[in-house]
């Protein structure tokens, strides 16, 4: 469905133009892509505010996904006509709602219950069977303008970035916020996002866009200099996490004390991403001496 969207639509070239998310794009909200080609007009991850203004500034012909998590996909069931791209690690994700829960990976019954109601209910998932998968490199034809997908997974196993009109590159969950990268599914890796952030910086573009918050960044070295601010994120949870192993901690005392979300925040999954993103730093500094399992299930700095 066409619908006006004003200045919420930041144009950033004759033919890429943001559509900026309510409340700054902060989550649940994000920041969309609309790419017109001569051809075929492509909408990247249609966000919640798509899914509040009832569509885009355009008929939109394809559906392109970053990964699969339920804010990039809430707009989904508006262009049920469209084609659909997504990484074909990511694949499942967006077929079936069994799939998604899979990406996500709560071990606990009653949280994948709760969140499965929540991502229907309010993210309003619509299972995509047709969807089409996509690897490193694919590039996709609008007619006198390509869209090239840049795999950068570690966020989830399929998430990719797009290189788009040689102008313009969508970083998508790769979101250059203070909160950091985000590593808590259990399709989340953290090596891979390490390399992911590493390989991202040789990417030149006039402009950055990311999905979440900041949204438009202009210019090679503001983009580089909020990257490294970003990185930077999971040194300083690695070492306060090393500092709290001064004495011997169960995981789930470090669940409790809270690393990647503030000790107020509200939100059903944060017990399950503090664990997830705790047992990736805890592998990590088991191999590299850097701490011991002095007792069961009981963790020290060495």
């Amino acid at each position: 469905m066409t619908v006006e969207w004003g200045d919420q639509a930041r144009r950033l070239t004759d033919r890429v133009s943001v559509l900026e998310g309510d409340a700054r794009g902060g989550y649940p909200h994000g920041n969309s892509v609309l790419v017109r080609g001569a051809s075929e007009t492509f909408l990247i991850d249609p966000s919640v505010t798509v899914a509040a203004k009832g569509g885009a500034p355009a008929k939109v012909d394809a559906l392109l996904h970053s990964h699969a998590h339920e804010d990039h996909m809430c707009g989904n069931r508006l262009f049920s006509g469209a084609r659909v791209h997504i990484h074909d690690a990511d694949l499942v994700g967006i077929q079936s709602l069994d799939g998604l829960m899979e990406v996500y990976g709560f071990p606990d019954a009653g949280l994948a219950d709760a969140f499965r109601k929540i991502v229907v209910d309010e993210f309003h998932f619509e299972p995509r069977p047709d969807a089409l998968g996509f690897g490193d490199g694919e590039r996709f034809d609008l007619g006198g303008l390509t869209i090239e997908a840049v795999h950068l997974p570690g966020h989830t196993r399929g998430h990719s970035g797009f290189r788009i009109e040689g102008d313009v590159f969508f970083l998508a969950d790769i979101d250059l916020t203070g909160f950091g990268p985000y590593y808590g599914d259990a399709w989340s890796d953290l090596d891979q996002f390490e390399e992911s952030l590493r390989c991202v910086r040789d990417e030149e573009a006039d402009y950055y866009v990311t999905f979440h918050q900041k949204g438009v960044i202009e210019g090679r070295a503001d983009f580089l200099e909020r990257l490294d601010g970003f990185a930077n994120v999971i040194e300083r949870r690695h070492g306060a996490m090393l500092e709290f192993l001064a004495e011997p901690r169960s995981v789930e005392e470090m669940v409790a004390h809270r690393f990647v979300y503030r000790p107020t925040a509200e939100t059903p999954i944060a017990d399950a991403v503090e664990r997830r993103t705790a047992e990736l730093h805890l592998a990590r500094m088991l191999e590299r001496g850097e701490a011991l399992e002095v007792e069961p299930e009981r963790y020290q700095a060495a």
